[in-house]
């Protein structure tokens, strides 16, 4: 679903030719996230861009992602842009693209990766462990969901959507006790400091590409070596590419209850991908939980390696859960 593009602001710039036209969503954080490109781009190049608004499905619906189909609702209309050659490039949280790949669209670049881990924003400073037996914590992912209940720590986990001020707004006013949400949109928005803990993956592991940004133009485009030589990291590449394509793997959609965190360490023989990858039955009491580790270039042979070993285990029966859950609520 989409709007008629509206143009919002232009990187100001003494470059000449016509600017470079980002599409983004309309929400703040992806604003905010938009404009840290466009900046980019522009200190790296000169180049002048402009954003560009585009309304998706996930932004105009109040029904829980799991619901609308959870992969790609936030996508498909920055895509159909780009396709249509409304904008030149599009900006996405990583983690919502699909795993399969676009018919005509490049993923340009993954820029530098924010902190990937979950954070807890709760009343009085309290974190996850000190509050109340019954305390209401606000989630809208069931990957969150599945984790907190396996932490068992008698909390009520409440389903919630709605941007980063909607998702505060119902802990400052008592709606809520807590909200657990990524520390990368926190940290964007120069709110990071109002989280009251940072979860420990080895206890919440995050989304597969959570923290980290895509950077799409269309396969054929001029700008997609400009893009990938200006904005890519590839230490940032190479660990979602793994986390990727064990999603891909398992067959299991963003929404799913899969957690996935990918990390540059130290080998024997250099620089290697060191992976943790959990997934879980949606009340947390089931779960196959594995890690490996792997060359830096094959990422994506890491994943699909761990996805495998998770399958042999069972993670299929669960994600299917998942699944099916979903399909009889849509």
């Amino acid at each position: 679903m989409t709007t008629r593009p509206t143009t919002v602001t232009a990187s100001p710039t003494d470059a000449a030719g016509p600017a470079v036209r980002i599409g983004t969503r309309a929400s703040t954080l992806a604003r905010t996230q938009s404009a840290m490109v466009a900046d980019a781009l522009t200190a790296a190049t000169g180049l002048p861009t402009e954003l560009v608004l585009i309304r998706t499905e996930g932004d105009v619906s109040t029904e829980p992602l799991a619901q609308l189909g959870g992969t790609g609702v936030f996508v498909s209309a920055l895509r159909d842009a780009l396709l249509r050659g409304e904008v030149d490039v599009a900006v996405h949280s990583l983690k919502d693209l699909p795993t399969a790949s676009a018919e005509g669209i490049a993923l340009a670049a993954v820029p530098l990766r924010e902190d990937p881990r979950d954070v807890v924003v709760a009343r009085d400073g309290l974190t996850l462990g000190e509050l109340p037996v019954g305390s209401r914590v606000g989630t809208g992912a069931p990957r969150r969901v599945a984790q907190l209940e396996a932490l068992g720590l008698g909390i009520d986990i409440v389903g919630v959507r709605g941007n980063v001020d909607t998702r505060l707004g119902k802990v400052a006013s008592g709606e809520l006790d807590a909200v657990v949400l990524a520390r990368a949109g926190l940290a964007r928005l120069g709110r990071v400091d109002e989280a009251t803990e940072v979860l420990d993956p080895f206890q919440v592991l995050p989304a597969p590409g959570q923290g980290a940004l895509a950077v799409e133009c269309r396969a054929d485009a001029e700008l997609l070596g400009v893009l990938r030589t200006a904005l890519d990291h590839p230490a940032s590449r190479a660990c979602v590419v793994a986390e990727r394509a064990l999603l891909a793997e398992l067959e299991a959609g963003c929404s799913a209850p899969v957690g996935a965190l990918a990390e540059v360490a130290e080998g024997d023989l250099g620089d290697e991908l060191w992976m943790r990858a959990v997934a879980l039955s949606l009340d947390g009491s089931q779960f196959v939980r594995r890690s490996a580790s792997g060359p830096l270039d094959d990422a994506a042979g890491l994943g699909q390696k761990l996805a495998a070993e998770m399958l042999a285990d069972g993670a299929a029966e669960l994600i299917n859960e998942h699944t099916d859950v979903a399909r009889r609520r849509s």
